[in-house]
């Protein structure tokens, strides 16, 4: 007589929302998932214009009682967004300088650690004052803060002032690495040093990533999604971007029908579905499953 075959555990992964902060429309959208466990995480862009104490108070809530999403800091740096701190540079019309610039000058070593330094700390107080609390986690908007010398800016502040807190690296699993795919193999290169620089400081970060598409191609996200979870080991973390479409969002960044395309998946049937045929659970913020 045969012993039953006894089920493997699920891999534990995070499934992070970005942007909250940026419209009330994704705001409301990233609550929902989180309201339904069908995400576990949502990066918080304290330099948006629609975060406020409000917008705040409404995703903290949805922890009461029991942690059902870890909250992070969206670190921003790049426009439309602008600086909060007041000695910030350089700037474009009172903004940030745009993603390109803005890569353009950290790989040629233009920019400045000091100034670096205090905007991230300035952005990582106001998440503070608006959840009385530290960030599970950082990231960066745009993956900004994997970015040459922003790194070394971000990672200080987050050893100096969140110890506790793990960043985000956005290399994929080894064996999940494509060449074809421009963007990610960027991602890829960027993270190598970023998860050293980390290691070295003793701040830990997610195994690997997903997430990364050609928002520009619109492709069929329900199609696309099974992909991230090819290789992704446990601990390994998703981004995502669901959201509704307001006039806010529109003023402020091309990634607008997409989301809800995401927001869609993540609410249908088929995507708990997925999880399960995959054997994969959204990881429990505050448990076992925690980024070590």
């Amino acid at each position: 007589m045969s012993l039953p075959r006894l089920r493997a555990a699920p891999r534990q992964i995070w499934l992070c929302a970005d942007d909250y902060g940026i419209s009330p429309a994704v705001n409301a959208a990233i609550r929902e998932l989180i309201l339904r466990r069908r995400i576990n995480a949502t990066s918080v862009m304290v330099a948006a214009p629609h975060f406020n104490a409000d917008e705040a108070k409404a995703v903290d809530l949805l922890n009461t009682g029991e942690q059902r999403a870890a909250l992070g800091l969206h670190v921003a740096l790049t426009a439309p967004f602008r600086p909060l701190s007041d000695g910030f540079a350089p700037r474009r019309d009172g903004c940030f300088p745009p993603l390109k610039d803005m890569m353009r000058l950290a790989m040629t070593r233009r920019l400045r650690f000091e100034p670096l330094a205090i905007e991230v700390a300035t952005q990582l107080r106001a998440f503070v004052a608006a959840f009385g609390r530290l960030p599970d986690f950082v990231d960066g908007h745009q993956h900004v803060h994997l970015f040459p010398q922003v790194r070394d800016a971000v990672l200080t502040v987050v050893a100096e002032a969140a110890p506790t807190a793990w960043v985000r690296q956005c290399g994929r699993a080894r064996s999940w690495r494509r060449l074809h795919d421009r963007k990610q193999l960027v991602l890829d290169v960027l993270s190598l040093r970023f998860r050293r620089k980390a290691a070295r400081r003793g701040i830990a970060t997610n195994p690997a990533f997903a997430g990364a598409y050609d928002f520009a191609g619109r492709p069929d996200y329900a199609r696309l999604f099974p992909r991230f979870l090819a290789g992704l080991p446990d601990g390994g973390l998703i981004m995502c971007h669901p959201g509704f479409v307001d006039a806010a969002l529109k003023s402020l960044d091309p990634l607008t029908t997409q989301r809800e395309q995401e927001f869609a998946y993540f609410e249908s049937d088929a995507f708990p579905r997925l999880l399960a045929e995959r054997g994969v659970a959204l990881a429990r913020p505050g448990g076992s499953g925690d980024t070590a």
